[in-house]
């Protein structure tokens, strides 16, 4: 029993991160219908701007909310240089511009920082242990369900209750209608993209806090597994983003748990399929988004 406990919390905190992640992905591309591919490298610049506040002497809340805020800053010169100018393009041509900076971004951590994994300080407490009665947990794991269900939360008051989360429901709604009963859409779709910074940012800090490092290509797998999530979920679906992650996380742990050591090998191919499974059951998703045919 304490082994499967074990499991479910792993599982959780892990598919927390993607949740996060997906959240991410879903908010942007129900707003201006773009997938972004350069989310993975806002966690990296994350994690390197903990390694900066860090080296410079800051504590580490004061490193993290500086790494946040460089991911912050970034998705929304993202959106401005990169994304604004091909706004109404194709499909094809915003994915494709998601890869070009995604890829450009990498080019430039191996050039301007380092090609190396750096260590990121993380505070003593987060490697402590607790012990419920031989029942053994990780503060990292506790703390990471923790900050990304407080998380999800926010982001779900923020949507419900501020002009600019109203704004943002709306826009995802009717584009065109939005903007011609005089909301500044554009200042929307910027906040759109530094809520979908604050959230790779968030879960890049519990990323790193489960790895201690961080290196040019950190954010590629995350992004990617996130991407999946939302697809699982229904993309463009916030609800469906959360479930998706949290689905994902669960299935990569207790397959992990679970297989035979004859089977670890196939754990990825057997994941996928699950995956594959569950999208021929649901094709539009387990929670799609009510204008998903829409999009």
């Amino acid at each position: 029993m304490d082994f499967f406990l074990q499991q479910l919390i792993s599982a959780t905190a892990l598919g927390g991160t993607y949740a996060l992640l997906a959240l991410g992905l879903a908010i942007v591309f129900s707003i201006v219908g773009l997938i972004n591919f350069a989310h993975g490298e806002l966690m990296t610049i994350t994690a390197y701007g903990v390694v900066l506040g860090t080296g410079m002497g800051l504590p580490f809340p004061a490193a993290a909310a500086l790494g946040i805020g460089c991911a912050m800053l970034t998705a929304v010169l993202l959106e401005r240089i990169a994304f604004r100018p091909v706004r109404k393009a194709s499909a094809a041509t915003l994915l494709v511009t998601s890869f070009a900076a995604a890829m450009i971004l990498q080019t430039l951590f191996q050039n301007f920082i380092s090609q190396r994994p750096l260590p990121v300080a993380l505070p003593v407490a987060l490697t402590h242990t607790l012990d419920f009665g031989g029942f053994v947990v990780g503060v990292n794991q506790v703390l990471a369900i923790a900050i990304a269900a407080a998380t999800m939360l926010a982001l779900n008051l923020f949507l419900k209750r501020s002009l600019l989360g109203l704004s943002m429901r709306a826009i995802a709604q009717d584009f065109g209608a939005t903007r011609l009963m005089g909301v500044r859409a554009d200042a929307v779709v910027s906040g759109a993209f530094a809520v979908s910074g604050l959230l790779a940012g968030i879960a890049a800090l519990l990323w790193v806090s489960q790895r201690a490092s961080v290196d040019p290509y950190m954010g590629f797998v995350p992004v990617l597994k996130a991407f999946i999530a939302a697809i699982i979920g229904g993309l463009g679906s916030l609800t469906g983003a959360v479930v998706g992650g949290l689905v994902l996380g669960f299935i990569e742990i207790f397959l992990a748990a679970y297989l035979p050591d004859s089977w670890q090998a196939f754990r990825e191919p057997l994941g996928l399929g699950l995956v594959i499974a569950i999208l021929v059951a649901r094709p539009r998703g387990l929670l799609p988004a009510p204008n998903a045919d829409k999009v």
